[in-house]
């Protein structure tokens, strides 16, 4: 009898005790944790649930900034996670002494069980390959080998001034816009560029007829992956197996098998061309399943990225003719004394491209490093002091840097301006679309100079001349890889 009532009991004694336990946990986390100290919602110091969600829907960048105005420069976004502020920290996390070591969630962008160049967390396996292929990424090799970048980009000039003559011809006959999506067309050329510098093989973006280019599938779902990057690795690979089994896409996999092809081929001709970065690699002793993932992260870092900075830029050009208009003069007149120029020596085409750079944002959002065991103790510009124990996940948000109103006067205004007129050491300092420190994009040289040489290119053919930009602002979900609502950025010509 006892023995029953005993057995009766215990699921509620086990229910009781687990609440218990549990009511336990929270109070330790959100009064006792080390970083108690840390302000921030009740929310975010109890569970990484928060973070988590708004990072899926794509409004997490926005969110965190809030918390940063209500709680100030150092905010915790979740139980063991910091997010700051402040430009100052960025030298001690990922600057000195090589910086802080990435956060584990990188590990969710590595492919087919290989890490990247990127998505390492040890160094020593990234040094061995960055060193195999950074001299390809130098200045020096860029410029010696620029024709291969400018006839894409002359490629792109000739396609979009083909599609913006169908958009007015259009316009005019039927009374209605027909809109150009120039997303696709930056993409193509981004593709196209490294592709043809670093691969020795044009993918031939740019001449794809019809609708979207055929790699965007491929590259669109590496780029939804951003919305789960900062889960824990088994959750992230048991969500992505599910998906796959209960939810596949077939445009993506024909998409991926393209790509997979095209980098299958270029290992398998890598002798033709000693320069290229797979050669370099294969040379470095990286098997060849390995060097072709190395390709397929390139293929899909440098058409995501590039391609929406230039669409972007391209939008806010046309939406402001004055800049325009400057930018065309500055070009002829360029043209006019030495031809051979380097457009990287204009001053104000160097003011675009970089306030381009800053209000476009292909990774917005904050880039997570590990305290090392000593902890870091940060005083913020504001005087206050803080201390982060070893092992607490910290990082910034570029979006936070880029839009800081009291860096960047009017933020989200397109003032190419403000780099002209002594930019300030903080503009300077909190300027980072390619990252910084020792992890910074391996490709940003090249990713620049494309910049450069197509939107030198566009003002010397007057492409946008008659065009106008479509909507009052462009939508992004804020994953760690911006994507472009609809997947469009669009221009009418008149």
């Amino acid at each position: 009898m006892t023995s029953t009532l005993l057995f009766q009991a215990s699921p509620g004694l086990v229910f009781t005790a687990a609440a218990g336990l549990l009511t336990a946990f929270l109070v330790y986390r959100a009064f006792f944790h080390a970083l108690r100290s840390i302000p921030g919602p009740l929310t975010c110091r109890l569970t990484s649930l928060w973070t988590f969600y708004h990072s899926y829907i794509g409004d997490e960048c926005t969110r965190i900034d809030e918390l940063h105005r209500a709680y100030g420069p150092v905010v915790r976004i979740a139980a063991n996670e910091v997010s700051i502020a402040d430009g100052a920290a960025l030298a001690p996390i990922y600057v000195e002494k090589g910086g802080f070591m990435k956060a584990p969630a990188y590990s969710n962008f590595d492919i087919e069980g290989h890490s990247t160049i990127f998505s390492t967390l040890d160094p020593a396996h990234r040094s061995v390959r960055s060193k195999a292929v950074v001299p390809v990424f130098s200045m020096t090799s860029i410029r010696s080998r620029q024709e291969t970048i400018e006839e894409c980009v002359s490629k792109l000039v000739d396609r979009l001034t083909n599609e913006a003559a169908w958009s007015r011809t259009a316009s005019k006959e039927t009374g209605q816009s027909r809109a150009i999506n120039v997303l696709n067309l930056t993409r193509s050329l981004a593709l196209d560029a490294v592709s043809s510098y670093l691969f020795g093989k044009t993918f031939g973006g740019i001449s794809e007829q019809g609708g979207k280019m055929s790699a965007n599938p491929f590259v669109d779902t590496l780029v939804a992956v951003g919305r789960f990057f900062f889960l824990p690795n088994w959750a992230f690979l048991t969500l992505e197996l599910a998906r796959a089994r209960f939810w596949p896409d077939h445009e993506a996999d024909a998409s991926a098998q393209k790509v997979d092809n095209f980098a299958s081929t270029l290992v398998q001709n890598q002798e033709s061309d000693p320069f290229s970065y797979q050669s370099r690699l294969l040379k470095a002793g990286i098997s060849s399943h390995e060097t072709e993932v190395q390709c397929k992260d390139l293929i899909f870092a440098g058409t995501d990225s590039t391609g929406t900075n230039l669409a972007t830029l391209l939008w806010h050009l046309a939406k402001r003719p004055d800049v325009y208009q400057l930018l065309r003069e500055e070009v002829a007149e360029a043209d006019g004394q030495d031809p051979a120029y380097n457009p990287q020596s204009l001053r104000y085409l160097d003011a675009v491209v970089r306030e381009g750079l800053r209000i476009s944002m292909a990774n917005p959002t904050r880039l997570p490093r590990i305290v090392p065991p000593q902890g870091f103790a940060f005083e913020a510009s504001n005087g206050r002091r803080y201390f982060l124990p070893g092992g607490t996940q910290v990082g910034l948000q570029v979006y936070t840097l880029h839009f800081n109103p009291k860096v960047f006067p009017e933020p989200h205004a397109f003032r190419p301006e403000r780099w002209l007129d002594d930019p300030t050491p903080e503009m300077q300092r909190d300027w980072i679309p390619f990252g910084v420190g020792s992890r910074q994009c391996i490709a940003r040289n090249l990713a620049t100079t494309e910049l450069f040489l197509a939107v030198r290119a566009i003002a010397r053919h007057d492409v946008l001349a008659g065009a106008e930009a479509v909507g009052e602002k462009i939508e992004m979900l804020e994953w760690f890889n911006s994507k472009i609502k609809g997947e469009k950025i669009e221009l009418v010509w008149r």
